[in-house]
Formats: structure tokens, C-alpha cells, sequence
């Protein structure tokens, strides 16, 4: 009995003398494994030195290790190689960070979001490790601000200002201009889009193209030269020959008026597309007129209708349909509005409001002939200073809706802003907004060779 529990209890001191030897060997295994120092050296003895150790270059990062933050603007995303690119604010310099799956993404509140829920454009706060070029955190800025969806507001390139309301905003060098996702110039934004500006403090620092514009082109429309043309409840125009009219995408009900004839068609913008509108079949019956009887205040302003001079104190006989009405006189401010005649009679008051002391001009009050239609004046002498627009050659320039010809070509010049139409058949129209000074010389553009459409060549 004895001899038979010694083995036993040999065994067992047997057995946990080797776990504890197991033991051993695991921790120091563990130890060694994970960079911790062990107090020797297993095999000479001796203690370990820095110079013995290995760096791998491998960091473990996380949402709290960084070394660099910024607010920049995101403009540029690689799905492939996984990283981003930002600009910065300050120097106006890109640069790129790489992304894994520590990095963290979060709204303007704080909460977790996707990379799809990020824009190109967006103002951004990040935090970043720069000599690993690794993105830590990225948010959208606490700091910015947004207007979305803006039909009503006013660019001045030539001061680098928006109005907005009753806010001006600055335009800066590093300001983003994106329709569809891709980055555009300033001069590519027009008065028809309904735009989206971002920024911080007083600057606009990414503008976005919410809603674009298309082009709408009257076709059969010999009957209606001369008439108008209302496109849902923002646009009328005088119907000129072969006019090409920019107009924001949407649906709408357009109304072609001459001489008391026409009708409505519905029509569809699409954005950066050509809608042609046949207008053939709408009829205009024998002309009809109207008398109308204007009550002017005051008693002896000039009063103009369809561009033409007429005597208010009688009264004005009117074909139906629509017409232009200016009202102009001394010390008051001139109106322009648009009257239409559907009957036998009528009678129509017009009012100006007096000007202040303060906003009165000093010189005498001399009012010019005004044009039925604020078109650019086609290109009929050679005394004042022209507009020239030398490229891309061979194709139809439009300025402000109205055919100037094909470049290269001119036209008068005007001071304001105006846009520029280049179409050419088999290729996508684009436009251009410009700003014409009052400088006493001609000015000239040459602007990028038209794209083809990939529609007509695949």
C-alpha cells in the first residue's frame, strides 16, 4: 500500500513540476512575443538592451491617437486605395490621408455615420497621425453653416460676393463649385440654378448645384416672332428667331402668346439637355383690339408700352396678348411690368414711388429709349465696344437667350452679367456666365471646346 500511493504521489508532484514548467515557458513566450521586456537572457544570461529589440513600424491607432487636427474641405475620395484628400484651408494646399478600420466618421452632432453619407465639397474637422499619413476622426464642421435649396441670390464675380437676403458672403480662393458630384468653375454657375452654399464666418467655401438648368427651343414658331413666351411663373420673354432660352430643370406649363392667339404646352427641362417645343399647331385667330386707359401717377411721367412712346392721357389701343409697360419719371422710381389685353377694355393704374433726397442722382434726369426686352443688341455698327468670342470656333453663340451667330463672332458690349450659350449640333451645350464692366474698351473670351454627345457617338 505504500509503495503503490509513493508513485501516486509522485506522479502528481511529477505532473505539476511540468505544467508549472509549461507555465514558464508560455509566459516568457507571451512576454517576448507581445515587446515586453524580459530581465535576460534565456540563453547567454545576460540583461536585454534597446539595440535588441525589433520595431516592426506597426501602431495601434485608434479615436484617440493623433498628433495633427485641421478644418478642411473634402475634394477627393479613392474607394481603391482607400484614402481621402482634403484641402486645406489656410495654405490652400491639398493632402491625402489613408483609411482603415479605426478610423471614425461623425455628423456635425457627433454620430456615428458612413463615408456614404459624406459629399465632396463638405467642411470637415479631422484628426490625424501626419507622419503615418493615417486619418484618425473625420466630422462634419461644427463651425459651418448652410443655406440649402436658394432660388433668390445674386454672385458678383468682379467683388467675389454673394447676397444672400440681406447677408453678403465672401467668395475666397479656396471656395468649391460641384454640380453632380464633380468640381466646375465659378463661371459655369447660372442665374436659372437653385444652389447650396456652405461656409464659415462671412465666407462661402463650397457652392453645390442642387438644381440645374436645361435649354428650351421654340420650333414652328414663324406665327409667334414678336410675341411672348411665359414659362411658369418666373420667365417672360419677347419671342425672338431662333432663340435658345435657359430655364431650370423641371416640368412646366409654357404659354406662347401672339396677337391674341397661341395656347400652353407642357414641356420638360432636363438638366444640360435641349427640349424642343413645337408650337405649330397653336392658331392665332384675326387680330383683336383693346383700348386701354391708363391712370398715370404722377400725371407726367412717359409711358412706354412694347418699347414704343405712347400719350397715357388717351386712350391706347392694344392688340390682345401680352405686352411690356415702362413707366419713367423725374424724381421717381421707373417701373417695368407686364400687362396683358383680353378684352374691349380696360383700365390700368400705374404708380411710381418717389425717390429720397439721399438716392436721387445729381445730374438731370434724361430717361433713353428703352428696349422691349432686356437682350444683349445684335451686332448692327461699329461706334461702341464689342464683346468677342473667339473660341471654340464653328459654333452657335447665344447671349442671354438670343442668337448672336456663329464663332467667332461679337456683340455690343452692355455692361452687367449675361450668359453665354455655345451649341454646335452632336455636341452638349454649355453655358457661361460673365460680368462686362464699363471700361471703355472691347473684351474677348475664348472658353473650352464643346464635348461630344455620348448619346450620339457611343
Amino acid at each position: 500500500m505504500r509503495d503503490t500511493n509513493s508513485k501516486r504521489n509522485g506522479n502528481h508532484r511529477g505532473k505539476r513540476r511540468n505544467l508549472a514548467g509549461v507555465a514558464v515557458l508560455t509566459t516568457v513566450l507571451w512576454l517576448t512575443g507581445c515587446g515586453v521586456p524580459f530581465p535576460g537572457n534565456l540563453s547567454a544570461g545576460t540583461p536585454s538592451s534597446p539595440q535588441d529589440r525589433v520595431d516592426t513600424g506597426f501602431v495601434v491607432t485608434g479615436p484617440d491617437s493623433y498628433d495633427s487636427a485641421d478644418t478642411a474641405i473634402l475634394v477627393g475620395r479613392n474607394e481603391e486605395e482607400n484614402t481621402v484628400t482634403f484641402l486645406n484651408l489656410d495654405l490652400g494646399r491639398k493632402y491625402t490621408l489613408s483609411m482603415d478600420g479605426t478610423t471614425r466618421l461623425y455628423d456635425k452632432y457627433g454620430e456615428g455615420i458612413s463615408m456614404n453619407q459624406l459629399k465632396m465639397g463638405d467642411i470637415v474637422d479631422v484628426t490625424f497621425l501626419k507622419a503615418k499619413k493615417h486619418l484618425t476622426t473625420m466630422g462634419l464642421s461644427a463651425r459651418s453653416w448652410s443655406y440649402m435649396n436658394v432660388e433668390n441670390y445674386e454672385i458678383d464675380p468682379s467683388r467675389s460676393e454673394v447676397s444672400i437676403g440681406s447677408q453678403v458672403y465672401k467668395l475666397t480662393s479656396n471656395t468649391q463649385y460641384l454640380s453632380e458630384g464633380n468640381f466646375i468653375d465659378l463661371m459655369d454657375l447660372n442665374v436659372a440654378d437653385v444652389l447650396s452654399f456652405h461656409g464659415i464666418d462671412n465666407q462661402i467655401l463650397t457652392v453645390r448645384v442642387e438644381k440645374g438648368h436645361g435649354y428650351l427651343r421654340l420650333v414652328n414658331d414663324e406665327n409667334f416672332i414678336g410675341g411672348w413666351i411665359e414659362i411658369g411663373q418666373s420667365q417672360i420673354r419677347k419671342i425672338t428667331e431662333d432663340m435658345l432660352l435657359l430655364v431650370p430643370e423641371g416640368s412646366y406649363k409654357v404659354n406662347v402668346t401672339n396677337r391674341g392667339g397661341g395656347g400652353i404646352k407642357n414641356a420638360v427641362i432636363r438638366r444640360n439637355e435641349e427640349t424642343e417645343l413645337d408650337v405649330g399647331d397653336l392658331e392665332i385667330p384675326e387680330p383683336q383690339e383693346g383700348m386701354v386707359l391708363f391712370s398715370v401717377t404722377p400725371s407726367n411721367a412717359e409711358l412706354y408700352i412694347d418699347g414704343t412712346k405712347v400719350d397715357a392721357s388717351r386712350p391706347v389701343s392694344l392688340e390682345y396678348g401680352m405686352h411690356q409697360l415702362i413707366a419713367r419719371a423725374d424724381g421717381y422710381q421707373s417701373i417695368t411690368q407686364y400687362i396683358r389685353v383680353a378684352q374691349e377694355s380696360v383700365g390700368i393704374d400705374v404708380e411710381l414711388d418717389t425717390i429720397s433726397k439721399e438716392e436721387s442722382p445729381s445730374s438731370t434726369f434724361a430717361p433713353a429709349e428703352p428696349s422691349p426686352t432686356p437682350n444683349v443688341p445684335t451686332d448692327t455698327t461699329t461706334t461702341y465696344y464689342k464683346v468677342y468670342i473667339d473660341s471654340p470656333e464653328n459654333v452657335e453663340v447665344y447671349v442671354d437667350g438670343n442668337y448672336m451667330g456663329v464663332s467667332p463672332c461679337s456683340f455690343k458690349k452692355v455692361e452687367g452679367t449675361h450668359v453665354i450659350t455655345l451649341r454646335k449640333t452632336n455636341y452638349e451645350t454649355r453655358s457661361y456666365t460673365i460680368q462686362v464692366d464699363d471700361s471703355e474698351k472691347d473684351l474677348s473670351y475664348s472658353f473650352a471646346d464643346l464635348v461630344e454627345n455620348a448619346l450620339t457617338n457611343p
